[in-house]
């Protein structure tokens, strides 16, 4: 300290020397970054969110290791967050050959999405040659576009995003937002991804002069990240959605996903090759005719068959429960008889509750 310092000490009426004023300052400093970190600590140890983020770091960490992504410390706490939803292909049993009715479809998708991710070298020659940056698979509900995404995410080879809209939504102003930017930063550092959307309507659906500030200003940063992605050419991420309501989608949605596939109700021979699917493993008997089951059950969907077959299956446990003692260690083989019992059975149930089976023109998608 200078010694114009010191008089100006001395003139207030003190009488410190300089080992004291330095020692002074010394304490002075330990007291205010042991205030800094107590507070600090203190903000922390408050924060409501704290375990939540803690089991989403481990979660995200033990996922990224099962797939096989390296551990990047530059992941931001909102990075993490959405890493846990990060599809690991290995825990997926849904594969193409398992989509009974839809091999054109199956094939047009794969042609256009994932064959671009797959042969890059293909396609590297050529701008227009490239995968889309947004797809929309839409039609009526159980028709197998969930299916369909579970098959892709484990055929693709590339990092798939299963993204839930409750994880983008939070209580704290301006947290979405970051939420949002997140989804996009986080597929950028892995790409090849794909960012799947599942009920895409619930989540951006038309926007109004009556939505809550959050949620329209959400959906904008979104929007404006997701043309950040189809203005840059090197960027291999595509959006995906799904939805039974397209006509609720927000229209600057549909700009975005300018390729899109309907999932309609099976016909007659799709209605077959879907139930061959279904019972391929299971012992039935020889009069089941898979032909006149399908004729029988016109504008059923796929889940739709795979819950008659369920209840035919259980028409088995129930006649061996009933035989008692007597009944044997082995379980009889699935009868014509179950079926047409089952299929009438969920017919009757969907005319008790005012869902009589209509023409496939006035179905409505939801």
């Amino acid at each position: 300290m200078s010694d114009d310092a010191l008089q100006a000490v001395r003139v207030r009426g003190f009488s410190l020397s300089k080992s004291e004023i330095i020692g002074l300052l010394i304490r002075l400093s330990i007291v205010g970054a042991a205030t800094y970190y107590g507070v600090k600590w203190i903000v922390y140890a408050m924060d409501p969110t704290r375990k939540q983020k803690q089991e989403a770091k481990q979660q995200a960490e033990k996922l990224m290791r099962a797939i096989g992504l390296p551990l990047h410390s530059s992941l931001t706490e909102y990075e993490l967050s959405i890493a846990t939803q990060l599809v690991d292909p290995l825990t997926l049993t849904i594969a193409w050959s398992d989509i009974g009715g839809l091999q054109g479809t199956c094939k047009e998708i794969k042609d256009t999405i994932l064959l671009p991710l797959k042969k890059k070298h293909l396609f590297a020659g050529s701008k227009l040659m490239q995968p889309p940056k947004g797809v929309l698979l839409y039609g009526p509900p159980g028709c197998g576009k969930t299916m369909i995404a579970k098959a892709i995410a484990k055929d693709a080879g590339c990092r798939f995003i299963n993204l839930q809209a409750s994880n983008l939504t939070d209580k704290w102003y301006g947290e979405s937002q970051k939420l949002a930017s997140a989804v996009f930063s986080l597929a950028a550092k892995f790409q090849p991804a794909i960012i799947f959307i599942d009920e895409i309507d619930s989540f951006l659906r038309s926007r109004a002069s009556h939505d809550h500030e959050a949620t329209a200003m959400m959906k904008a940063q979104f929007m404006t990240l997701w043309d950040g992605l189809i203005t840059n050419e090197n960027c291999e991420v595509i959006v995906m959605g799904a939805t039974n309501r397209p006509q609720d989608v927000d229209a600057a949605i549909l700009r975005r996903m300018p390729t899109s596939f309907h999932i309609g109700m099976p016909d007659k021979a799709q209605r077959r090759h879907i139930l061959e699917i279904i019972l391929r493993d299971e012992e039935i008997e020889s009069d089941v005719n898979l032909d006149l089951i399908a004729e029988k059950s016109e504008n059923f969907s796929g889940s739709d068959l795979r819950e008659i077959c369920r209840n035919a299956c259980m028409y088995r446990i129930r006649d061996h429960i009933a035989e008692g003692e007597a009944a044997s260690d082995d379980l009889r083989p699935l009868s014509m008889a179950d079926v047409l019992s089952a299929l009438g059975k969920l017919k009757e149930a969907r005319v008790q509750q005012n869902y009589s089976i209509q023409p496939l023109s006035s179905l409505p998608l939801d």
